[in-house]
């Protein structure tokens, strides 16, 4: 008898609404809590119009992305005025963003040629990508050789995807998915045509000659090694669309940051945003819920939404009961801001300093989304098919704090949200815009030894 009371509810409520909201011409894309579950939220769908897509992985599987034509889909879903037990209990709209792009840097860092090779615990790399600046900032070498700890667990990196084949980081990396295209695996390759993967893989062509080469889509903010060409440029050579291909390797290169600080800790790749950097916040709580389910221990996400989302803070929330650690790049807009979900309570918010320990000007600051800062100008890492690369924003110096989490949590697997937070801050005090200041792996080591009795 209930069920039809509810029934012939929405029907009336349908009335209502038939006569005032026309329907759209696009499907508006709706993050909807259903606590009666999905058979429930489809006989409303049914009867308002509606589609429910999937569900967003959460526990109790109560929340499914939904797809409505209607005018104003959230008051008919979730009606004020009508005491109405559905069992939906929350709806919001699906934004969609955009992830952290990289930063504008100066030049291209000495770094970046210095390609001896050199072991690296078991993978040979380029001596330019260990003996950097920002590792001898974090002291890293230090931390590494005195405490014997090179990362344990598994970082989820929810960004662009991974190029699953980089020599660097193939043998660390675990099945991820890709949440853009609903598929299993996460590599970012997948994005580029085969006509483009040819060029840009230098072991089976060649790629630009320097005296040519530039940058990469022209606004200096991509510098890629090659045997041939210090740099790509797109204006001299039509390899990848600056807007289509804006991000095209961000998740590559933040997964090679995260293994420079910890080069034993195993990667898991989950894509929840195209190569031009765009994605829905249905996305990345997926990411979320998926990276718990999957045994991560440390989550990095390199980007940031300038509105909040209920259901994301919830998803964070879940984590952090879960004993998860989360990073999340503060943003590049150079503003005091709040930007999500660095400045949720129970996420590491890590904005940008330069080689001279001064704030990046265009990383954000401020308490409410930082937490501490790390190095983010210049910072050489892994790129796809095989590259090296030089990037520049607080994408970069996110996954150095990721990273350093998970060598806390080699010290101790009891490691989360909350002591994290505090072994971080141990940091090194550089102005009240970046809160406890610039991160330094080696206290941040010891003071989580220190508070586990470890001598």
């Amino acid at each position: 008898m209930k069920r039809i009371k509810n029934i012939l509810a929405v029907v009336l409520m349908m009335g209502l609404l038939s006569t005032a909201s026309p329907a759209a011409t696009a499907p508006t894309r709706l993050i909807v809590r259903d606590t009666l579950g999905l058979s429930h939220l489809n006989l409303q769908c049914l009867l308002l119009g509606c589609k429910v897509q999937y569900g967003l992985g959460d526990p109790k599987n109560q929340l499914f992305l939904v797809t409505s034509s209607l005018l104003n889909p959230i008051a008919a879903l979730l009606p004020k005025g009508l005491n109405l037990n559905l069992g939906i209990i929350d709806v919001e709209l699906d934004q969609q963003v955009s992830a952290v792009h990289p930063a504008s840097i100066p030049g291209v860092p000495s770094a970046l040629y210095a390609s001896v090779p050199v072991n690296y615990y078991g993978t040979t790399v380029r001596y330019g990508y260990v003996n950097q600046p920002a590792t001898q900032l974090i002291q890293l070498a230090r931390t590494q050789s005195t405490y014997k700890v090179t990362g344990a667990g598994t970082v989820a990196i929810i960004d662009t995807g991974v190029d699953t084949t980089q020599p660097v980081l193939q043998s660390v990396l675990v099945p991820g998915y890709d949440f853009v295209h609903n598929r299993a695996g996460a590599d970012e390759k997948g994005d580029v045509t085969q006509s483009t993967a040819s060029v840009l893989d230098q072991s089976t062509a060649s790629v630009l000659d320097q005296s040519t080469a530039s940058v990469l889509d022209g606004s200096g903010f991509l510098l890629l090694d090659q045997s041939t060409a210090s740099v790509l440029d797109q204006s001299t050579a039509s390899v990848l669309d600056g807007s289509n291909y804006a991000d095209f390797g961000h998740g590559t290169m933040v997964a090679g940051v995260v293994h420079l600080v910890a080069p034993t800790a195993k990667i898991m790749p989950l894509k929840a945003f195209n190569p031009n950097g765009s994605g829905y916040v249905s996305d990345v709580v997926r990411a979320l819920y998926y990276a718990q389910k999957n045994g991560a221990k440390v989550v990095n996400m390199s980007f940031d939404f300038t509105a909040s989302s209920a259901e994301l803070s919830t998803a964070v929330n879940y984590l952090a009961s879960k004993n998860m650690i989360m990073v999340a790049s503060a943003g590049n807009d150079g503003k005091n801001v709040l930007v999500y979900p660095a400045a949720y309570s129970n996420v590491i918010g890590v904005a940008s300093t330069n080689d001279s320990n001064y704030r990046s000007t265009f990383s954000n600051y401020g308490t409410g989304s930082v937490w501490i800062a790390a190095p983010g100008e210049g910072i050489v890492t892994t790129y796809p098919f095989g590259h090296y690369a030089a990037v520049s924003g607080t994408s970069f110096s996110a996954p150095l704090a990721a990273g350093t989490a998970a060598l806390l949590v080699q010290v101790s697997a009891s490691a989360n949200e909350s002591s994290a937070a505090t072994s971080l801050s141990h940091a090194d005090w550089i102005s009240s815009d970046l809160n406890y200041g610039l991160l330094d792996t080696y206290t941040a080591v010891s003071s989580w030894r220190t508070t586990l009795g470890i001598r």
